[in-house]
């Protein structure tokens, strides 16, 4: 496997484990499950402590960029909450996600996006899966 292929990653099933074989990454077969999991509980705390520290960032800029923002990361840890039987509701998620209640956060960071972010972000709606 060459070091620019991208390896799948079903992101439908909660269950999915990411693959790490690669030269320098080693054999994921050598990673038990509890520390696969350790490992990527962490780069998801790293990945929320940026968006926090980030908040010129804004929402549209990361649809358009990347696909997903913080509102797509809370619903998915709402959602994986809810498929454990967790009881979490939209803005619980929000709150762990943005570190504070998600109206606070828009108030204190959120601006008006452009006509020209909204026109890309509208047409690559027509593209997203989430």
């Amino acid at each position: 496997m060459g070091m620019s292929e991208v390896l799948p990653l079903d992101i439908s099933d909660p269950n999915a484990k990411i693959e790490t074989k690669s030269p320098t990454a080693g054999n994921s077969d050598e990673m038990d499950d509890a520390t696969r999991t350790e490992l990527e509980a962490a780069a998801f705390r790293r990945l929320v402590q940026h968006l926090r520290r980030h908040t010129e960032v804004q929402n549209i800029d990361l649809m358009n960029l990347a696909g997903f923002c913080r509102n797509c990361l809370s619903n998915w840890y709402a959602d994986a909450a809810r498929e454990r039987g967790l009881d979490m509701g939209k803005e619980a998620a929000r709150e762990i996600v943005y570190g504070m209640p998600y109206a606070e956060w828009k108030a204190k960071h959120q601006t008006e996006a452009s006509p020209e972010k909204q026109a890309t972000w509208e047409e690559r709606q027509k593209s997203l899966d989430h």
